[in-house]
């Protein structure tokens, strides 16, 4: 069972994420989080896919393939972290999206990606000791914890939900 981090072990900035996760066990969290966007990006139109509510925003396909983007390199550093401390570069999620071609790809497409990066993800976390889920490194020039990586997936990922509530749907 993986325990709610404690505040130190994690950036400021990722307190966002982690103090969006609710109480209960944050693998069925994430679990119930894989089948609800997975449902919620795959009832979208193409149309509605390819929206921004403003210009220079990203369409809710960005968006999907982001979470995706985002997923792999919160898991990875939760591997890295359970195996070895070590410090790890930041991740620039704009650079990141200059390079990519979420638009040329059809969502359905994307929402399969994000669900099986999920399971993946899922695991990685179920295969932890408590021990490893506590240890630490640094990325982008903090202490995280691999616990704490298992919140700000989740976080992350109703960061994003909210924001498309709110401004694209």
């Amino acid at each position: 069972m993986i325990k709610r981090p404690n505040p130190d072990e994690y950036s400021e900035f990722a307190a966002r994420y982690v103090n969006l996760v609710g109480d209960g066990p944050i693998l069925e969290i994430l679990e119930r989080q894989k089948e609800e966007s997975h449902n919620l990006f795959t009832s979208l139109s193409a149309e509605k896919a390819a929206y921004a509510y403003a210009d220079g925003k990203w369409t809710i396909k960005q968006i999907v393939g982001h979470m995706a983007d985002t997923e792999r390199v919160f898991a990875y550093r939760a591997l890295v972290f359970s195996r070895e401390s070590i410090t790890l570069p930041g991740f620039d999620q704009d650079v990141y999206m200059e390079q990519a071609t979420f638009n040329s790809r059809p969502l359905e497409d994307l929402a399969n990606e994000l669900k099986t990066v999920r399971e993946s993800s899922l695991y990685l976390l179920r295969s932890l000791t408590e021990q490893q889920s506590t240890q630490k490194g640094i990325a982008s020039g903090s202490p995280f914890s691999v616990r704490a990586y298992a919140y700000m997936l989740a976080g992350h990922e109703l960061h994003h939900i909210n924001i498309l509530k709110e401004r694209y749907l």
